[in-house]
């Protein structure tokens, strides 16, 4: 039975990264486009997670934490690159 919920929920977050690759390309402005990838960043991690219970190892629940740190960081420099003009002061 966990078999049939790891594939569907695997299916809804690869829709889920379809349908943002969809915004980025055709959002109106950036807000929206930065929007998009920070879920396109949380949809990595869920499918991070979701690869590291089906394989049942820890290796990929560490991979999705990195990668949370570096969308993090990603989307406030890209936020601050948008409002200031620089990163860093």
């Amino acid at each position: 039975m966990i078999e049939v919920a790891l594939a569907f929920a695997t299916a809804c977050y690869g829709a889920a990264l379809i349908l943002d690759l969809w915004r980025i390309a055709r959002g109106p402005d950036a807000a929206d486009r930065i929007l998009a990838l920070d879920t396109m960043v949380i949809d990595v991690i869920a499918l991070l997670v979701l690869y590291g219970i089906w394989q049942g190892t820890a290796i990929y629940f560490e991979a999705a934490m990195l990668v949370a740190m570096v969308g993090f960081v990603s989307t406030v420099a890209y936020c601050r690159y948008l409002l200031r003009g620089d990163i860093i002061e």
